[in-house]
């Protein structure tokens, strides 16, 4: 396997954990505050390992996608999308769903 593919796979777990770990923060037993830092974590680093590709990889045909980011402007859009994801969620979750679990608990 290359390195290109074990950066690409190792991505790619990360996200997958990400996701899983976000949808199981939450659930009849309440919020898992520590389960929900972890999928911010797992996000962090897969965008922290898509942000490797695309410098190590943009504009070598490794990939398509990849090579989009040929630049470092628009290779630091990929930590800036991150960020803007984990914001989003992060509010989404202080506004609309710890409320949720409060009202729940009285």
């Amino acid at each position: 396997m290359t390195a290109f593919n074990s950066l690409f796979a190792l991505a790619l777990v990360f996200f997958i954990a990400h996701v899983f770990l976000l949808f199981t923060s939450f659930g009849k037993s309440g919020y898992r505050k520590l389960r929900y830092f972890y999928s911010h974590l797992t996000l962090w680093i897969a965008g922290g390992l898509a942000f490797l590709l695309a410098v190590l990889y943009a504009g070598k045909n490794e990939s398509g996608i990849l090579d989009v980011f040929d630049t470092p402007g628009k290779q630091l859009l990929i930590p800036g999308i991150v960020v803007v994801l984990s914001l989003a969620a992060h509010t989404i979750v202080h506004f609309l769903v710890i409320p949720k679990y409060q009202l729940e608990k009285k």
